[in-house]
Order: C-alpha cells, then structure tokens, then sequence
C-alpha cells in the first residue's frame, strides 16, 4: 500500500482535520517522504528512541502512534527531537500520528477501548474539549473494589496499581471516561451525575476535588489507558492486509 493511502484512510476514518483547530498536535503523517510503499507497520503509544529503533529492528516501513514529535510545530530539530527524526529518516521509518482524533473516536479510540472492557451500555460522547469529546460515559453495574480489580488485571499498567480516590458510591453505576491526562474533566463528571471517572494521571488538587464533589477517581496510568487506540488502528491495518507489529514499552505513569 501507497503510504499516502494508508495515510489517507486513517485521516478520513478519524477526522483528523476536524481537530486542527483543537489539538496541539500535529496530527496525520509528520515524518516521511512524499511517496513510499509500505508493508509492515508498527505501532505504539509513543514515538520515542525507544520505539522507533524497534520499530526499524523489525523491519517497519512505517510506525503509528498517539504522542508523536510535533506539539505545535518544531522551532528548531536539535537535541532529543533530532535524534529521534534523524532515527525516522536513517531507517526509512515514515511516522504517522493520531492524538486527540484518536482520543475520541467513538469506535476505535482509547475511551471507547476502556468502555468496551468495562461493557459499558447507554454509551455517549463525554469530556467536551471546544466543538469536540475526547472521552466517553455510561452505565454498568460495578463495585468499586471490583471496578479497580478489573482495571488492575487488564491494563499495562508497568507493574504499578491503579490508584482510587473514593470518595463516590460504593456501588459504580454511571462511569465517565477520559484517559491519558484526563483529570481536568472531574468537574463535567460530577455535574453529568457520573459515580466515577476513569483516566491516567491525576494532580495534587485533584484529590480535595473529588471529595468534594462525591466523585471516585480511577488513575489507571497514562500509558495504561492509551494502548487501545493504537491497538484498533493496528486491526485496521491488518484487514487491509498490510503485516503489523505492536511495539510494547509501558511506562508505569
């Protein structure tokens, strides 16, 4: 496949353009050449030296990910972002990302992925971010002890636990979903009515924040709670029968 195609396909099924004006990151193909055909693409979380040298050990004409290299646009290409496009251009390694579109994207993006896990119903667009969601909400019927063990034991977490401010209901009925750094949302969570809010990290105030709104704050990791849409746009890949590979490198954060 041409990677303007490939690349094509991935901006038309996750509105990239749509989140231009929305999102720091500049999302859609940041590094490659005008014209390259590609047979395996890898893909991950992060584009870091970690990731894209392995990325080019196993032979990738191409690499996907959610936090790519470009936040606003490059003043100068020195030092770590350097190294990391000189590592792209050297090994012929074209870097495709998707950040916020991907956030977002009721089917395939990272909340939907935590949603299906949690076989969430009555589902709907959640954490408003200008004219577009980055999250998701609905309901189930979860303990919260049992909520967190769940979390616990389907998440890349790196080895640490999720962390829970309990400060909600016991019984975990409605549950709002915005992962990654996804904690300034507490406050629409609370006047949605939602039980609790899952997401990555959390910040100092968060925890007087969640008290007091009555709310349970599920920090499952930023790495943890963002390997689902790269994971989707993997499956994507492979229906339109190009080889893939997943390049795992948990954080622990």
């Amino acid at each position: 496949m041409d990677l303007a195609e490939l690349t094509e396909r991935y901006d038309e099924r996750l509105r990239t353009e749509d989140f231009a004006d929305v999102d720091a990151s500049a999302n859609g193909l940041q590094v490659g050449p005008d014209e390259k055909e590609v047979e395996t693409v890898a893909f991950a979380v992060d584009a870091a030296a970690q990731t894209i040298e392995e990325a080019a050990d196993r032979d990738a004409d191409a690499l996907v990910v959610h936090h790519g290299l470009s936040w606003g646009g490059f003043e100068r290409v020195t030092g770590r972002t350097h190294d990391r496009v000189a590592a792209l251009v050297e090994n012929d390694v074209a870097l495709y990302v998707s950040h916020l579109p991907l956030d977002a994207h009721p089917e395939l993006g990272n909340a939907a992925g935590i949603a299906d896990l949690l076989d969430l119903d009555n589902r709907e667009a959640f954490g408003r971010m200008g004219p577009e969601h980055v999250g998701q909400r609905g309901r189930g019927e979860w303990d919260r002890d049992d909520l967190r063990a769940t979390l616990d034991a389907e998440l890349d977490t790196g080895g640490r636990d999720v962390q829970v401010l309990d400060f909600g209901p016991e019984r975990v009925e409605d549950v709002a979903i915005v992962t990654g750094s996804g904690i300034d949302w507490l406050d629409e969570a609370a006047a949605a009515g939602a039980d609790a809010l899952v997401t990555g990290e959390g910040k100092q105030k968060a925890y007087h924040e969640a008290r007091e709104a009555g709310v349970n704050v599920f920090l499952a990791g930023h790495y943890a709670t963002e390997t689902f849409g790269v994971r989707s746009l993997r499956a994507l890949a492979d229906e339109w029968g190009l080889a893939t590979t997943f390049v795992d490198a948990p954080t622990g954060l």
